[in-house]
């Protein structure tokens, strides 16, 4: 490499910007000094002093310098932890705003900040040949296919990760497989479109570090929530990149989002930005630890030497400082406005909305948010909880513009449906939206606040809910200790696999069950990835570190049966606007739902609260105060009935007072999917199902 000379640059943006004579790079630090270093092919080091600095960011230009280009930074400053201060010139740094990063980190003592024997001193290992290089990449052009733009209402969500999907996917090339290029693929594409959903939401896609202990056991965190670049896509997901074309990632995501665009399907990106993957004081120096420390983390009021720890992963990002509250809507805007995705997951976001300590719907990060006129138009997906707080559980608490995962809608259906005592009430609530989460409050939240759910990535498969009392985490290497015990699950008689027919008839109703009061609620369904093919994960409900068949689609084995009942529901769904309501009915629209015993009675309080109840009648009016289509025209719809057994027996379901002068059809049976036809003034619903009914207009 000939030696370059570096000059005053721009100090916005902030990132390597390559032009047409070379590239400005421009970081933010608080230390005293900072180098850039930029390597060749033979990782030789060519080290030059940042010249300006304006506030806190320090810039240069370095003529002939453009795309491909590996690089990394320096800082010299006070090494001085009990203050927050970790400067350590021997630690080579990622840049924070770096569009690709290059390598992995091969862990030990050199990318440590301290020296080992004691920690109040900074180590002189020199950590260069230990840890990733951010990569200068070529500006995207523009996108290809428009965004499909579809009201969250009118979503359906489908979690999955971009590996995991298509690893084993038989039409799928095998090089393509796994890859962001195999879910651009056409056999990907045509299950996510014939199935009928709307959006995927991505596992997370920026670059991630896997943990110490789980190199040590040959692990790796599948996952990835253990963000180190929140610019740069996951290297080893790009069938490019992993043929050895450098920095091909960025490209080939931003093709992926073209195609998915181009099916009509939308893409949500689950980001965590309440944590890094430097761990606490003890993890590896990588980046933000080097560059800014106090800046970047929250650090414990009356120790700024620890960390305060609302994630559960030895730091938390602070959002109460300037920086990271940029950097954070710098890499919001990248991904909509560049990458060209449709909105985001925010892992553990009560972190982001903690000032002094305590959660704020108001808080800075919300208000900027709220303002930004790219990242408000965004979908937003809150996770409304952290860890080890008082206020912890947030749900129901963000502000307007948000919707959240409904872990009481989890909860009360799982419940529900293993026939547990007083769930009545709640569960009809969790059926038309959880107005008394989101409806009453006075900036009167919508029905698609609620992101329902009865399964996810962190926990069972739904083919596992019905099939495990217990969680089965051998596999990950920590005894069974890891991993919830609070599952809500019921195995209907034999622990996993099982050859019993009545088992697995059973399991096969209760699996229906679910999918019909998750696809036909109030609010905005979201399908685990591989619930409708029957996917298990063979009862390892903590499955974050297994990249193997524990955790890839086995498309082999897929349930045709489970598919058709699945794809059957998304389908109704998406026909009749009753099942999308934009708006929660109140006052005279009220009489729009009508709730019923079996008998066919009007429900009384004393019923409401009868703890053994397990059985409920709900009639939906589709004609009187329909919902309003964008071009205004009145989304008048059909009539509904829906019968809720909860029994282990079979109940006889009366139509009830002048509805039963009106034919009723059956549309759909969870007990029995080929049950159709009209359905008279009374109705069996067999155990453990519903049925919904259908009067035209």
């Amino acid at each position: 490499m000939m030696t370059p000379e570096i000059v005053p640059g721009r100090p916005n943006p902030l990132g390597a910007t390559p032009h047409a004579g070379g590239t400005n790079f421009a970081v933010a630090s608080g230390g005293d000094a900072v180098t850039l270093c930029l390597f060749d092919a033979d990782e030789a080091e060519t080290q030059l002093v940042m010249p300006d600095r304006d506030g806190d960011v320090w810039h240069g230009f370095v003529p002939g310098i453009g795309p491909g280009q590996a690089y990394g930074f320096r800082v010299s400053g006070p090494f001085v932890p009990g203050r927050g201060l970790r400067y350590n010139p021997a630690k080579l740094l990622l840049d924070p705003y770096a569009r690709a990063i290059a390598g992995d980190v091969r862990f030990g003592p050199e990318v440590v900040d301290h020296a080992m024997e004691n920690p109040s001193q900074p180590s002189a290992l020199d950590s260069a040949r230990h840890v990733p290089r951010s990569l200068v990449t070529a500006v995207l052009p523009p996108a290809d296919a428009p965004k499909p733009q579809r009201a969250l209402a009118d979503s359906i969500l489908y979690e999955v990760h971009v590996r995991g999907f298509t690893a084993t996917h038989p039409r799928v090339p095998e090089e393509l497989r796994g890859t962001y290029a195999g879910l651009a693929h056409e056999a990907a594409l045509q299950h996510l479109t014939d199935l009928g959903v709307t959006a995927v939401e991505l596992l997370p896609v920026h670059r991630s570090v896997s943990e110490q202990f789980l190199v040590d056991r040959g692990l790796t965190n599948y996952w990835g929530y253990n963000t180190i670049g929140f610019f740069a896509p996951q290297t080893n997901y790009s069938a490019a990149a992993r043929a050895g074309e450098a920095g091909a990632e960025v490209a080939e995501f931003r093709a992926m989002v073209d195609a998915l665009h181009a099916a009509g399907l939308e893409v949500i990106l689950d980001v965590v930005f309440n944590h890094t993957a430097e761990g606490g004081a003890g993890g590896p120096t990588l980046a933000f630890r080097g560059l800014y420390n106090p800046a970047y983390y929250r650090l414990a009021p009356s120790d700024p030497g620890s960390y305060y720890d609302t994630t559960g992963t030895g730091n938390s990002f602070n959002t109460d400082n300037p920086t990271t509250l940029r950097l954070i809507m710098d890499s919001l805007r990248y991904w909509l406005l560049q990458m060209g995705v449709d909105g985001f997951r925010f892992d553990l976001a009560a972190t982001l909305g903690r000032e002094r300590g305590a959660f704020d719907a108001v808080s800075a990060f919300f208000d900027l948010v709220g303002q930004d006129p790219v990242v408000s138009q965004a979908k937003l997906i809150a996770e409304p909880w952290d860890v080890g707080q008082l206020d912890s559980y947030e749900v129901g608490r963000f502000p307007p513009l948000w919707s959240e995962w409904n872990g009481r809608f989890r909860d009360t259906v799982r419940d529900w449906w293993r026939s547990q005592d007083g769930r009545l009430a709640e569960f009809a609530s969790r059926l038309c939206g959880s107005s008394d989460i989101y409806g009453d409050r006075a900036e009167r939240r919508r029905p698609s606040a609620s992101i329902n759910f009865v399964t996810v990535h962190d926990g069972f498969t739904l083919t596992d809910l019905v099939s495990y009392d217990q969680k089965h985490n051998e596999a990950n290497g920590e005894n069974n200790r890891d991993g919830t015990d609070d599952n809500r699950s019921w195995n209907c008689g034999a622990e996993g696999p099982t050859d019993d027919p009545g088992v697995l008839a059973l399991r096969a109703r209760q699996k229906r069950a679910f999918l019909f009061t998750l696809l036909l609620s109030g609010g905005v369904p979201m399908l685990l990835g591989g619930d409708e093919l029957g996917r298990t994960q063979r009862g390892n409900n903590n499955a974050y570190c297994q990249d193997n068949e524990i955790t890839w689609f086995d498309w082999p084995a897929a349930d045709a049966e489970l598919t058709r009942f699945t794809t059957g529901l998304i389908a109704l769904r998406r026909r009749h606007p009753v099942f999308r309501r934009r708006r929660f009915l109140t006052g005279i629209a009220a009489a729009d739902l009508g709730w019923f015993t079996p008998s066919g009675a009007v429900m009384t309080p004393r019923e409401w609260a009868d703890p053994v109840a397990r059985s409920i009648a709900l009639f939906i009016d589709g004609t009187t105060d329909p919902d309003v289509a964008p071009d205004g025209t009145p989304l008048v719809d059909d009539d509904f009935l829906i019968f809720v057994n909860a029994w282990w027996e079979s109940l006889t379901f009366a139509t009830p007072g002048d509805l039963a002068l009106r034919p009723w059809e059956i549309v759909c049976d969870s007990y029995d999917p080929t049950r159709t036809g009209q359905a008279g003034n009374q109705l069996e619903v067999r155990p453990r199902s519903a049925v919904v009914l259908r009067s035209g207009r």
